[in-house]
Order: structure tokens, then C-alpha cells, then sequence
């Protein structure tokens, strides 16, 4: 399954077959193409998986990978294409494949488009962009029902009607039936802003002032809009909306300040209000005839009768940020919900004239959308914080509160790691969040809690983001005792002490863990022991303490009567413990490695590598301890012999991470050079390389092999590549069965054989 060239070995000259390990040198080469094409993998033997179109361009949302690659989207059903099996077949045995192929991309929930709601039945349903895609989510309990295809660009604007999604990109507009696209509106010059459902009509409006007018009933290839209309000049549009009862009208707010009222079907303006001198972002109907509401940068509501062109109301954001979104209640209750580019959401009572409340710290971010959901009092609010909730008007003083909600990171990850025999993702990001993703079913993710930051940062009027704990730069994790007590450690950045969590609770331990030197220093490596008890922190000063889970408590520290007070001279970059709680392992920045009895905490035996260390990654089964140098070469030593076995060439810029397989054979590695490296340990010599467009930041593989995690830089969610070699053998039996007729016998015969292992 090798796509990169062949890798040149040479041999170590202490090569000899008794020494388990043969210490070799492997050096691949700097080039690789910046896109591959690839085929799509049978639905049958991936439930869920489906090739969009092996000849338009595809990516993950926010394009990490290269534009030419094949993306992937959830399917329950399979339209076979025969011929496209056949391919992939014989180009798997001619080893022209690579072992990972794009899958699908988790974390994503919203992003800074607005969002489309509609009800079909009696449920409603939010579609919101992501990035190239789109989701779409039952409102009841927020559970994903469906995720489309990528679309070439990304998208700036949605609407939605029954099963059709429309939605702009670019120029252009997709037109998707459920999942499946079956048209592209194309006659736009400019970039598309603004979409607006009319009826049995979509209106489309772009930066340069020209309103197009489509039809969607039936749906044709390629047509043309049936009525277009060119604003006037110096007029850039910034909203649509459609007066409730204005037959046929629609107005239209500006970048200006201005506002129009247009008659669609005579294609005239019919008004120029007075407007403001501020420019307008949003612009909403009410259930009131004639009443709608304005919302400007200047960080004012006006509440306007555009019959008369009266002004009834006007409200001001405390805040004083721009208005982005607004909304009307439909229940009953004159209320209007807007919010602010600060994340705040405002409740107005439209009777009194005055602010009925606040939800001050709704989001991280600017909000995007509010929806008031038709004679219900539930609002729904999404923000460029990656966030979707649900607020409940329920409460005997009208204060709403939160009744669901969907998150993902704010901020790229940092670091991840598989959990529960791979069916899960833990993720640290930049936003201070640290998350569980589920990689089955996307509503069992969930933030772990830091100790009610809500309720705490209320009371204190502070952001939750200053209660929170700093972010996670590493962490450990087993599930041996994760019934018992606490299973996971965190190393913070700047902070001289680590967390610990329950995971089965999904929480913060109660206890810190403080390492003990007279001058603390940021803890900057963590592990925790095989046996699930005990923890072991290396800090950027040199010292070494392990610590008991349970308790809490110290168990001692890990002391080298060479160097003045600590394990080493400068920066622990990494620690780890051995299977059978015989050995630790720790190495230094300074290029030493060290072997400790673990229970007696004595030096044992020591290691100098020549050159600085930034990164170490232990196999607890193998004894191999991969280590990543400043000088972009991985280092592979053998801790029980204490020479290097392996050295793993070809990077050409800083390694940002690597890790082992479960069996040990393989060791991946990700570069800020663009590539993602699979290494064979055993063979010594490179078998894999990807290229892709946005550095990997962070990976970690499964336990069973099946699926890679990558992260990736500037992007918030968590990227997930199959391992096509482990359908290898369904594969091959559709082959036979489909293309070559064999009965059942007969493939068991040619499994069995071996031919196509």
C-alpha cells in the first residue's frame, strides 16, 4: 500500500538477527505530490460512507486537506457504481492506494452563516453551514439527522424549504435535495450575500447590488432566474426580509443605513425610507402588521412602522456592539430577542418599552442567528463560537434559561487522544475546553465540567473563559480504574500543577496534583502507571514526582544525584511507565534519557542522544521509545538495551507530533511541512505519506487500527481518516462475488489460500 517513492536503508553495521530490533537508518524523500485523486470504498463493507463524486473537487468542512481529495458524508443508503469497485480493487493490489483515506470531520456544529429553520410535520429542523457543508438538526433534541456533500466553496448563505436546501457559495447557488445535489443556480458575477425563501421562490442578492429571483417549482438543470433586479448605485445591500401580508415585497437594508421597499414581481422600487446613519445588519418581521425591526452597528433597535415610516421604539445595547440578530416571539409575549457581537442576548418587552432581561454570557462569540420558535416559548441562538443553544421561557420572572444545546471548540484543539477501544476522542483546545467526542453518534459528545464555571462566573461577573483552567498541552489517560476513581491527568500551560478527572462522571477530580521542588515550574509531561493508580509529572525545571490517583497525594520524587536538585538539567519533555510498573522512563530536553526503577525511584541507567529533545512517545508493550529532536529526525531507542534501534529521516520542517500503533509495527508522525508520515518499524523504512494543504497539529490512532485523528492548524474540529487496509477482505469478497460470480465456497477458498491477504 506504499504511494510515496521507495525509501533508501542503509543498515547500522551492529546489524545482527539475534538483536530483535535491527538498528537501521531511514531516510524518505522531501517531495510529495500536493493532491492524489482517490476512489470511493464500498457503502457495503463502510456503513455510512459514501463517495460524493470522484471527478468535482471534495474536502473535509474549511478544506485541511488538499482541494482534489475525495470527501466523505454519512449515507444509509447505496447507489452501486459497479465499474468504480473494480478500480479500486486492482489498485489496491498494484499498491497504489494510500492506507488512509478522508473519512469525515467531528466537533463541527455551526459556523458564522446564519441558519435556516423550517417544520416539516410536527418537528422542526435547523440547517446550519459548516464550513463547505451543511447540517441539518431535529430541533427536539438536537440530534444530527443528516450532514451534506462538499461543495467547492464555502458557504455564505442558507435557506431552506421542506427537503430542499439552498445554498450559496460564491457566485453560485447548490441546490440539494435532502443530501443529494440536483442543481447549481449560476449567474451571479459577484459573490452571493444574502438568500431569502419567498414562497415558491428563492431570492438571491450580491455584494454588487443584483437581486435575482428564482424558481424552484419543478426543478430544472441549469436555469435561468426568472426576474433579476439591479439596485441602485451606492446602495450595498445587507439584508432581506419580506413584511408579513406585503403581497409580492420585500425590503432591503444597506451597508449605508438606507432602506428600500421593492416589488418583486413589477421589478420597481416602490420607497426609500428615511433610514439611519448607521449601517443596517439585520432586519426581521413581527406579528404585528406594519412593525419591523432594525438592527444597526451602532449597537441600536429601531422598531419601525414602514407603513407610515414611523419610528414606534428605539432600544440600545448596554454593550454597545454591533446588532447581528433578531427576533420576534410568536407566543403571545411581546418580546424581541436580539443579539450582540459581544455574545450577549437581550430580551426587550415591547409593552413597557425596557429591557426585560439579559443572558450575559450566551456565547463566546458574536451571535449569528435568533429564532423564536413558532407559539413556543423556546429561542434558539447559534454564534461563531461554534455553538448551537436552546433558551426556555419558562421561569416565574421571565429570566430564560438554557434547555439544550450542541458545542463544539471555539478554538483548534491542541491535543487528542482515542478513549474507550476507540470509540471515542478526548480533546484538549485553545478555548480551555476539554472534550469527549463520540466518533458514533455525535449527540453523546459533551464538554467535561470544570465545577459549575457557570454559576461561579454569574455570580462573579466574570466570562467563564477567566474561571476556567488554562489550556491543556498534554494528558494521560486509562481505563483500568476508571470505575474506582480518577483516570485522567492534564498538564496546563504556564501552571506548576495538574488536574485530574473522572471520567465516568465527566468531571474534575477534587484533587491538584502539586509537584514539590523548592522553585515550582510549569508541569510539562504527564503519565500515568499500568496499573491505573498512579500518576508521574515531569515539570519544565527538571523534576520528576509521581503522585497517587486516589488520593492524591505524593508518593515521592525521582532524584539524580548528578544533577544539582532534580531528574535533569532542563525541560522534561516526556515521561512514561513501563507494563509491569518495573521501569519509568523520562527524557530531558537536553538530549538525556534516563531509565528509573519505578518503585524505588533510582537511577538506573542513562542515555545521551546528542542533540536537544522536544517530544517523546513510549510503547509500553514493544519497550521502544520514539523521540522527535530539533534537528526534524525521530529517534527510536530501545530502553532495555539503551541503544537506538531506529532513526526515521525525511521531514522537512518541525514535527508536531507522532505516535505508535497498538501492535507497535507502525509509527505515525505529522510535520508543519504538510505531510503525514507512516513509518514501518519493523521494515525501517517509510510504506505511506500524505500531503495535505493545513498542517496536522495533533494525531492519534485507534486501538484497533481502524481510524486515524488528526487535528489541524487554524481548525476547530477533529479530522478522522479510515484504515482502507482493514476492509481489504470485504472488499475482496464483493470483488469475487460481483465481477468474478464466485459462490461463498469459493471465496472462502481464496481467503483461506491467502492469495489476497
Amino acid at each position: 500500500l506504499a504511494r510515496a517513492p521507495p525509501s533508501s536503508v542503509s543498515s547500522s553495521p551492529a546489524r545482527s538477527a539475534a538483536a530483535g530490533v535491527v538498528p537501521l537508518s531511514v531516510q524518505s524523500p522531501p517531495h510529495f505530490p500536493t493532491s492524489t485523486n482517490h476512489y470511493s470504498l464500498p457503502a457495503a463493507e463502510l456503513p455510512l460512507l459514501l463517495s460524493i463524486s470522484a471527478a468535482s473537487p471534495h474536502s473535509f468542512p474549511n478544506s485541511p486537506l488538499s482541494p482534489n481529495w475525495t470527501s466523505y458524508f454519512f449515507c444509509n443508503r447505496f447507489s452501486s457504481s459497479i465499474p468504480l469497485w473494480k478500480l479500486l480493487f486492482e489498485l489496491l493490489l498494484e499498491g497504489r492506494m494510500g492506507i488512509f483515506e478522508p473519512y469525515r470531520a467531528i466537533g463541527y456544529i455551526t459556523s458564522e452563516v446564519p441558519f435556516s429553520v423550517q417544520r416539516l410535520g410536527t418537528e422542526n429542523f435547523v440547517t446550519v453551514s459548516i464550513g463547505k457543508a451543511f447540517q441539518v438538526y431535529n430541533c427536539s433534541k438536537l440530534t444530527l439527522v443528516l450532514v451534506s456533500p462538499q461543495l467547492p466553496g464555502k458557504i455564505r448563505a442558507l435557506t431552506s424549504y421542506r427537503d430542499l436546501t439552498f445554498a450559496a457559495y460564491g457566485s453560485h447557488i447548490a441546490v440539494f435535495n435532502r443530501a443529494q445535489q440536483v442543481t447549481t443556480w449560476s449567474r451571479h458575477s459577484a459573490k452571493i450575500g444574502r438568500l431569502l425563501l419567498f414562497g415558491e421562490h428563492v431570492l438571491s442578492v450580491d455584494i454588487d447590488g443584483n437581486l435575482f429571483i428564482w424558481a424552484f417549482k419543478p426543478i430544472e438543470e441549469n436555469p435561468d432566474p426568472i426576474g433579476r433586479i439591479k439596485l441602485d448605485d451606492g446602495f450595498t445591500p445587507s439584508c432581506i426580509m419580506h413584511p408579513e401580508t406585503y403581497l409580492n415585497k420585500v425590503v432591503l437594508g444597506s451597508q449605508e443605513g438606507s432602506m428600500q421597499l421593492w416589488n418583486i414581481s413589477t421589478k420597481k422600487k416602490l420607497y426609500d425610507f428615511k433610514g439611519w446613519k448607521s449601517s443596517i445588519t439585520s432586519c426581521v418581521s413581527s406579528p404585528a402588521l406594519d412593525v419591523v425591526a432594525v438592527g444597526c452597528i451602532d449597537g441600536k433597535i429601531h422598531v419601525h412602522n414602514i407603513r407610515y415610516d414611523e419610528e414606534l421604539v428605539t432600544f440600545t445595547h448596554s454593550s454597545r456592539g454591533a446588532v447581528t440578530a433578531l427576533s420576534f416571539s410568536t407566543d403571545g409575549q411581546p418580546l424581541l430577542a436580539s443579539g450582540g457581537s459581544s455574545g450577549v442576548i437581550s430580551i426587550w418587552n415591547l409593552e413597557k418599552r425596557r429591557l426585560q432581561s439579559v443572558i450575559g454570557e450566551a456565547h463566546d462569540s458574536s451571535i449569528v442567528s435568533l429564532h423564536f420558535f413558532a407559539n413556543e416559548p423556546v429561542l434558539m441562538s447559534a454564534a461563531a463560537d461554534n455553538s448551537i443553544k436552546m433558551w426556555i421561557f419558562d421561569t416565574s420572572d421571565g429570566e430564560p434559561r438554557l434547555l439544550r444545546f450542541r458545542s463544539g471548540h471555539s478554538a483548534p484543539p491542541l491535543c487528542i487522544s482515542f478513549y474507550a477501544n476507540g470509540r471515542h476522542i478526548l480533546s484538549a483546545g485553545q478555548d480551555r475546553a476539554f472534550r469527549l467526542f463520540s466518533v458514533i453518534q455525535d449527540q453523546q459528545s459533551r464538554e467535561l465540567s470544570q465545577h459549575h464555571v457557570s454559576k461561579r462566573a454569574k455570580k462573579l461577573k466574570l466570562k467563564e473563559e477567566e474561571l476556567k483552567l488554562k489550556p491543556v498541552i498534554a494528558f494521560d489517560c486509562a481505563e483500568i480504574r476508571e470505575r474506582d476513581w480518577c483516570n485522567v491527568v492534564t498538564c496546563h500551560m504556564d501552571t506548576s500543577e495538574a488536574y485530574i478527572w473522572r471520567l465516568q462522571n465527566f468531571v474534575l477530580g477534587k484533587h491538584i496534583l502539586r509537584p514539590s521542588p523548592q522553585n515550582p515550574t510549569p508541569v510539562k509531561a504527564c503519565a500515568i502507571s499500568a496499573c491505573g493508580n498512579f500518576a508521574v509529572l515531569g515539570t519544565s525545571g527538571g523534576w520528576i514526582e509521581r503522585f497517587n490517583l486516589q488520593s492524591g497525594h505524593s508518593r515521592g520524587s525521582y532524584l539524580d544525584t548528578s544533577e544539582r536538585n532534580g531528574a535533569h538539567k532542563g525541560e522534561v519533555v516526556g515521561v512514561a511507565c513501563d507494563s509491569t510498573n518495573t521501569l519509568m522512563i523520562s527524557a530531558g530536553y537536553h538530549g538525556d534519557i534516563k531509565v528509573w526503577d519505578f518503585k524505588g525511584r533510582e537511577l538506573k541507567s542513562r542515555l545521551e542522544v546528542g542533540c536537544c529533545l522536544v517530544k517523546a512517545v513510549y510503547h509500553r508493550y514493544n519497550g521502544l521509545l520514539a523521540t522527535v529532536a530539533d534537528d526534524w529526525i525521530i529517534r527510536v531507542f530501545d530502553v532495555v538495551a539503551l541503544r537506538m534501534v531506529r532513526k526515521f529521516q525525511g521531514h522537512t520542517d518541525r514535527i508536531t507530533d507522532l505516535c505508535f500503533s497498538q501492535d507497535g509495527k507502525w509509527l505515525l508522525s505529522s510535520s508543519m511541512d504538510g505531510t503525514l508520515r507512516i513509518w514501518d518499524v519493523i521494515l525501517a523504512r517509510q510504506i505511506d505519506a500524505v500531503h495535505v494543504d493545513v498542517a496536522i497539529t495533533a494525531l492519534s490512532l485507534s486501538p484497533n487500527m481502524d481510524i486515524l485523528a488528526t487535528t489541524h492548524a487554524e481548525q476547530n474540529g477533529v479530522y478522522l481518516w479510515v484504515n482502507q487496509s482493514m476492509f481489504l477482505s470485504k472488499l475482496v469478497r464483493r470483488f469475487l462475488r460481483e465481477w468474478k460470480g464466485c459462490c461463498e465456497c469459493e471465496i472462502a477458498i481464496y481467503l483461506c489460500d491467502g492469495r489476497f491477504s
